[in-house]
């Protein structure tokens, strides 16, 4: 149950085959809490199109569970292989489009952004992320590498946030 000034932020880390997915909650003093995290999964063997349905399907019923106010989507780094760094390209396009359809405000953030603000510096290692993550999100099931970074830009979008708000309120835009 979520309280008052809590907002909902569902992190978004595309992949054709595995798209992590991290649900927290911003409290109003800053704290962030785990709610769920998990990935949406595709079949290889499937043609390019049901792959990328199956992957907006597993998305809105993502935000039919856990009603995420906002959302936040990691940049894909370039791809040595054209065909896959097309493909991934695709299936980015169906992670930013599923929230947006819904209204839902999209924030996107480059690997290296969200590292900084998990671990400090841009250039962590996946292990060392996933080993934050789990220190600022106590009780948080992660079982694939995909949501502890989809978990990771849900936390790097809270902290821009609380900067941003904070920005907004010392220039009397938003009432404290």
């Amino acid at each position: 149950m979520r309280g008052a000034g809590c907002v909902r932020v569902l992190g978004l880390d595309p992949g054709l085959q595995h798209t992590g997915w991290g649900v927290i909650e911003c409290g109003r003093d800053g704290r962030l809490s785990y709610v769920a995290s998990g990935v949406v999964s595709t079949v290889t063997a499937e043609a390019l199109a049901e792959r990328l349905c199956a992957l907006h399907r597993g998305l809105a019923s993502l935000f039919c569970s856990w009603s995420p106010d906002e959302a936040a989507v990691e940049h894909t780094y370039m791809n040595k292989n054209p065909g896959a760094a097309l493909k991934l390209g695709q299936a980015r396009g169906v992670v930013l489009l599923a929230p947006a359809l819904l209204g839902i405000p999209v924030a996107e953030y480059q690997a290296m952004e969200v590292k900084r603000a998990v671990v400090g510096t841009g250039h962590a290692e996946k292990l060392q992320v996933e080993a934050m993550v789990k220190r600022l999100l106590p009780g948080a099931e992660i079982r694939r590498a995909d949501a502890a970074d989809a978990l990771a830009v849900a936390i790097c979008h809270a902290h821009h946030r609380a900067t941003r708000l904070a920005l907004a309120r010392a220039r009397g835009a938003v009432p404290a």
